[in-house]
């Protein structure tokens, strides 16, 4: 009788233990959220160092450390038509430690190839930033001088028409796929990992085209390179002469919207904090100042509208790829 007692003490006590490190694990965890962050944050730039949107990475990252009181740490994983901070981020504790800029490409991309990762599945959304100003842009010493120059040019020579973008995949290569496919021409795409790298080509003729976001400025205002048309709902404050291709009657407007992501399931009370510190940042004269050289706005949506307009992209871009008949086998 006295085992038996003795060995029912023993469990509840056992019992006890357990529920004690788990009520200690919970109350560790929410002091680990009210204490974000202890340590430096990883801010994932799936391009390459030295472009444009590195450069507003980087001082939107500065910024938004400040208000964390915290350091923000960039690391440009470049490639895969922008994706490849997508597996790190599926893989990353969703700490608030590991964070990515998420780039429209990743919505495209994961309709037409196979990917183990699913860009609403497997992230959190904190926040949208801004969206690019894209533009066709051709050597100074180009025989086309308009849109329909390069039109004609690719119809009257099938195939042989040279463009460059920052990617397979990506929103300038998809703008162009689209703008070739309406008009029933044939083209010879030409990606690179990013935008100086592909900038060099044209405008040393070769290629005969590029189309990208407006890291091609110093190109443009430099005289190297001559921009044809810009991919805006609008004409672009800084080129006001360049007609856009929804103007030219085309129909194609593509201005790639991003922001900033974490891994799935992350924590509501860091990802205010995440997205508060983001929205000081990005209002910050500093930001403000590197966006406007690419002829940036801010396009600013919060969490929960930031997740919704991500799923509706998703869906959207799944209509696109089925249209064009490039959704992923199995798909």
């Amino acid at each position: 009788m006295k085992e038996n007692f003795n060995r029912r003490q023993c469990l509840t006590s056992i019992a006890a233990l357990f529920c004690l490190s788990g009520a200690e694990s919970a109350v560790s965890s929410a002091s680990d959220d009210s204490r974000f962050p202890q340590r430096p944050i990883t801010l994932l730039v799936p391009w390459p160092a030295g472009g444009s949107t590195d450069f507003s990475m980087r001082v939107l990252a500065l910024e938004a450390g400040k208000h964390l009181r915290q350091t923000m740490v960039i690391e440009n994983r470049p490639g895969a038509g922008g994706t490849m901070a997508m597996p790190l981020l599926q893989m990353a504790r969703p700490d608030g430690y590991t964070l990515a800029q998420l780039p429209q490409p990743v919505f495209h991309i994961a309709n037409t190839q196979k990917v183990l990762w699913d860009p609403i599945r497997d992230t959190t959304p904190i926040i949208q930033i801004s969206g690019y100003t894209f533009g066709i842009v051709v050597p100074a010493n180009s025989p086309f001088h308009t849109v329909a120059d390069m039109l004609n040019w690719a119809r009257s020579h099938p195939g042989e028409l040279t463009v460059g973008s920052n990617g397979m995949g990506t929103t300038p290569h998809t703008a162009m796929e689209e703008l070739m496919d309406r008009q029933g021409l044939t083209y010879i795409h030409v990606p690179y990992k990013g935008t100086a790298e592909q900038m060099m080509a044209v405008a040393s003729s070769q290629l005969m085209v590029g189309v990208n976001s407006t890291g091609f400025a110093p190109f443009v205002e430099s005289g190297r390179l001559r921009l044809l048309a810009t991919f805006g709902d609008h004409r672009s404050k800084r080129w006001p002469y360049a007609p856009t291709m929804k103007e030219l009657g085309l129909g194609i407007v593509a201005m790639s919207p991003y922001g900033i992501v974490g891994p799935r399931a992350m924590p509501a009370p860091i990802v205010r904090l995440l997205h508060d510190a983001f929205k000081a940042a990005m209002n910050e004269s500093s930001h403000l100042n590197e966006i406007g050289k690419y002829d940036q706005e801010l396009n600013y949506l919060g969490s929960e509208d930031y997740g919704r307009v991500m799923r509706e992209t998703f869906a959207a871009e799944r209509r696109h790829v089925e249209r064009l008949g490039q959704t992923r086998p199995g798909n």
